[in-house]
């Protein structure tokens, strides 16, 4: 199962993370969100040297804000700290996975 990633744990668990972090903005009332849900909890068990986690943009709004997120989902990955990649709307399994390994 992904991460829940919130306004609170954001710094600790992404930002200061030893590893590569994928992190799902979306919000519950967004359709293409809930079709990327699945394959995103399914990635975080396939992925073990990446951590992958989900943020919901309506319980907070912060680290949304100072992404400048305007739209989901919104994947953004970050390495030591910064973003390094980012990917718009719905994207299949197998694009995500290459999106990941591009950006790990």
């Amino acid at each position: 199962m992904a991460i829940e990633f919130t306004d609170a744990n954001f710094a600790s668990e992404v930002i200061k993370s030893d590893k590569a972090v994928l992190v799902d903005f979306w919000a519950p009332w967004c359709g293409p969100c809930k079709m990327v849900g699945p394959i995103i909890d399914k990635l975080s068990k396939d992925l073990t040297d990446v951590k992958i986690g989900k943020l919901n943009v309506d319980d907070n709004p912060n680290a949304a804000q100072e992404y400048g997120i305007t739209s989901i989902p919104a994947m953004l990955m970050f390495k030591g700290g910064k973003v390094v990649g980012t990917a718009m709307g719905f994207s299949p399994e197998p694009k995500l996975r290459e999106f990941i390994n591009a950006h790990k």
